[in-house]
C-alpha cells in the first residue's frame, strides 16, 4: 500500500511536468496502459503527427514513445503517462511533374512523406498488416491465408491506464462520432485477416451501432446512463454513458453548398475507389433538394474544377459530370483542396451548411504533402465557415491517419466507404445528421465521487483525452455532433464497498454552431441506475458491451485476456429479438465469427504478467 501510494505521488510529478512540457509544444498526450507490451501496433510515417484536436491533450504517441516498465515491479505494468517526441515536418515537393509524370500513374505515397519509395524501416513499420512477424512477435496474420492490404498506414494511441479518483476524479474527452475504424475492421476481415491492432479505435466500433437513446425535448442533449456489473473484471462495474443530440427533421435541414474535391489519380482506376466514388455520389444528389448546389473539383497532377456549384434541380448536369470523372496522373491533394475551399467560399451561404467533402484514399506525392501544410489548409477554411468531411475509399495504398486528421480539424466526419450500402448509411439515412452540425466544441466530463467509485477506465478515446481544466476553456477545440447523432462511452468502475449515493455527474460542455461561448449540461449518475447483473441491463447497454468488447478483443488489449468470441457471440445472441434482429447486429455477429475464425494470436502477456488465470483485476500503472 505504501509503494502504491508513493507511487500515486510519483505520477503527480509525472503528470505535472508531462503538463508544462505539452503546453511548450501545444498538446498533452493521453495516458496509455501497454507500454512496451504494445509494440505490435501500427504507426503512420515519421512525418504524419498523431491527432491533435485543438492546442494540447490528443494521445499521439507510438510504441517508440513508450517508455520502459519494470518488469520487477509485483504489479502489472502500465504507462500512464508519456509525452510523445516531435516529429520531423516532412520535406515539401513543389516541382511541377514532368509531362510523363502526368500522363501515367505514380507511386504514391502518404501525406508527409515526401520522395521517390518508402521510407527507411517501412519493412518493419507496424501499420503493414500484411506482415506475418515483426520484432519476433505475431500480427495474427496467418499463414495461407490472403495477405492483408499492403501500406495500410495507422497509428495506435495506447490503451487507458486504470485511474485512482483520489488521484483525478474527473475524465474528460472530446466527443467523436466517427466509424471509419468499424468499416476499416469489417473490410479486413471479410478479406479473411485480422486488422491491425492500430487500426482498431473503440469508440468508433461502439459508436458505429444505434442504441435508440430517446432525443431532447427542449435541450441540446439527454444523456442516458446504465451500470452493472462488469462480466469480465472481477470487482468491477461497466458504466454505459450515451450522449444523444437534438434531431433535426428532414425538412428543416439548412440548404447546403457542398463542394467535392475527388482524387482521380491513376492508382484510385478501382471499382472500390473512383468506382464507389461515383456510385456514392449519385446516391446523395438523389437526395438533395432544389435549394442545395453541389459543386465539383478533381485532382490528379493538377487540380480542376468540373462542375461551378450546380442546383440540385438540375440533378441530370450533376449526374452527367459525376459520370465523366475519369482518372489521370499523380496525386496532387494540396491543390485539389484549395481550389475545392476556393470554389465554396465563391458560393459561402451565410447561415447555411457550407462543407467540402474530400473523397481520397489519403496518400500524395505531387505539390505540398507534407501533414503540416495540408492541415493549415483546412483549419484556415473552417475558421470562416466552410467544415470538411472526409470519406476514404480503398484497401492498401491507404493513410488513415490523415484522413481523420483532416476531418477532425475540419470540424467534420471520417467516414470509410467499403460498398455501396455503406455510402447509403452515409450519404441517404443520415444525411441531415451527416451535413448538419447541431452543436461543436463538444466536450464530455464524467466526476466520480471519490466516495463512491474508487477507480475507473475509459474503454478507448485515447486520442480524444483532454485534461480536466481544459474542459473548461473555450479556445480548446473539441468535437462536433450532427442532428440527432448520438455519443456513447463505456467505463470500468471499482465502486467502493457499503457506499451509498451517486457515483458522479455527467458534464456535456457545447457551442452552438456559429456560437463562441460555451453553454453547459449536467446529469447525476443516481445509484438508480444500478442494475444487479449484466443481464439485468437494457438491451442497447449490452450490445455497447459487446461492441466494446470486440473491439478490445482486436486491438489486443489486456483486459480482453480473458474474453472469447464465443462469450461475445453468447452474449449477442442473449440480446432481445427486436434489436438482436437488425441487420446492423446480425453484421456483427457475422463479423465476431469471422475474427474467431481466423484469430490464431498468442497472448502477448504471459511472459511478463502470467497466465490469464493470474490476471491483475486492480492494475494500475506503474513507472520505472
Amino acid at each position: 500500500m505504501k509503494r502504491r501510494t508513493a507511487w500515486v505521488l510519483g505520477f503527480s510529478v509525472v503528470l505535472a511536468a508531462g503538463a508544462s512540457l505539452a503546453a511548450c509544444m501545444g498538446r498533452s498526450d493521453a495516458p496509455s496502459e501497454e507500454a512496451a507490451v504494445e509494440s505490435t501496433t501500427a504507426s503512420p510515417p515519421e512525418s504524419a503527427p498523431g491527432r491533435q484536436k485543438g492546442e494540447e491533450g490528443k494521445s499521439t504517441a507510438t510504441p517508440s514513445d513508450i517508455p520502459e516498465v519494470d518488469e520487477a515491479e509485483s504489479e502489472p505494468t502500465e504507462d500512464p503517462s508519456k509525452e510523445a517526441k516531435p516529429r520531423a515536418a516532412a520535406p515539401m515537393a513543389t516541382a511541377a511533374p514532368s509531362a510523363a509524370a502526368k500522363a501515367l500513374p505514380q507511386t504514391r505515397m502518404p501525406f508527409g512523406q515526401a520522395g521517390g519509395g518508402k521510407s527507411k524501416g517501412d519493412e518493419g513499420r507496424l501499420g503493414r498488416a500484411d506482415n506475418n512477424e515483426v520484432d519476433g512477435r505475431e500480427l495474427g496474420v496467418l499463414q495461407g491465408q490472403r495477405k492483408a492490404p499492403e501500406d495500410m498506414y495507422f497509428e495506435h494511441y495506447g490503451t487507458n491506464p486504470t485511474i485512482d479518483t483520489e488521484e483525478e476524479r474527473r475524465s474528460t474527452f472530446a466527443v467523436d462520432v466517427d466509424t471509419a475504424s468499424y468499416t476499416m475492421a469489417r473490410s479486413f476481415l471479410e478479406r479473411g485477416v485480422l486488422p491491425a491492432e492500430a487500426s482498431v479505435r473503440v469508440e468508433e466500433i461502439v459508436n458505429a451501432f444505434d442504441y435508440g437513446y430517446e432525443p431532447p425535448e427542449d435541450a441540446a442533449f439527454n444523456v442516458h446512463a446504465e451500470a452493472a456489473p462488469s462480466p469480465n473484471r472481477q470487482g468491477y462495474h461497466l458504466l454505459h454513458v450515451g450522449v444523444k443530440g437534438k434531431e433535426v427533421q428532414k425538412e428543416a435541414r439548412k440548404d447546403a453548398n457542398l463542394v467535392f474535391v475527388i482524387d482521380v489519380s491513376g492508382s484510385m482506376d478501382a471499382d472500390n475507389r473512383l468506382g464507389l466514388v461515383k456510385r456514392s455520389l449519385k446516391l446523395l444528389v438523389s437526395e438533395l433538394r432544389e435549394g442545395d448546389e453541389v459543386g465539383i473539383v478533381t485532382y490528379g497532377s493538377e487540380a480542376r474544377e468540373v462542375l461551378q456549384p450546380t442546383s440540385a434541380y438540375d440533378k441530370t448536369r450533376i449526374l452527367r459530370a459525376i459520370d465523366a470523372l475519369a482518372t489521370e496522373g499523380a496525386t496532387n491533394a494540396e491543390a485539389g483542396l484549395r481550389v475545392g475551399y476556393a470554389m465554396a467560399a465563391r458560393h459561402m451561404r451565410e447561415g447555411g451548411i457550407n462543407r467540402v467533402i474530400l473523397c481520397s484514399d489519403g496518400v500524395a506525392n505531387v505539390g505540398i504533402t507534407g501533414p503540416g501544410g495540408i492541415l493549415d489548409v483546412v483549419d484556415r477554411e473552417v475558421k470562416r465557415g466552410i467544415t470538411m468531411t472526409s470519406v476514404g475509399f480503398g484497401m492498401g495504398n491507404y493513410n488513415d491517419v490523415l484522413m481523420e486528421q483532416i476531418a477532425d480539424k475540419g470540424n467534420g466526419n471520417y467516414f470509410y466507404v467499403d460498398r455501396l450500402a455503406e455510402a447509403k448509411r452515409v450519404f441517404v439515412d443520415e444525411l441531415t445528421g451527416t451535413l448538419q452540425v447541431i452543436a461543436k466544441d463538444v466536450k464530455i466530463q464524467v466526476d466520480f465521487d471519490p466516495q463512491v467509485v474508487e477507480r475507473y477506465r475509459l474503454i478507448g478515446y485515447e486520442n480524444r483525452a483532454l485534461t480536466a481544466r481544459q474542459f473548461d476553456d473555450d479556445r480548446v477545440d473539441a468535437g462536433e455532433i450532427g442532428a440527432g447523432h448520438s455519443v456513447t462511452a463505456l467505463y470500468e468502475v471499482r465502486l467502493a464497498k457499503d457506499a451509498s449515493g451517486a457515483l458522479g455527474t455527467v458534464r456535456v460542455r457545447y457551442k452552438e454552431p456559429n456560437g463562441a461561448e460555451s453553454k453547459l449540461v449536467e446529469t447525476s449518475l443516481r445509484r438508480s441506475i444500478l442494475r444487479d447483473e449484466t443481464g439485468e441491463m437494457s438491451s442497447p447497454s449490452q450490445l455497447s458491451l459487446v461492441a466494446a468488447q470486440f473491439a478490445e478483443k482486436l486491438r489486443g488489449s489486456y483486459w480482453a485476456r480473458n474474453v472469447s468470441y464465443e462469450d461475445i457471440l453468447t452474449r449477442l445472441d442473449r440480446i432481445a429479438p427486436k434489436l438482436g434482429r437488425k441487420d446492423e447486429v446480425q453484421a456483427l455477429r457475422t463479423l465476431v465469427a469471422k475474427a474467431r475464425d481466423v484469430d490464431h494470436r498468442s497472448d502477448k502477456f504471459v511472459a511478463a504478467h502470467g497466465p490469464v488465470a493470474r490476471m491483475d483485476f486492480d492494475r494500475v500503472p506503474v513507472l520505472r
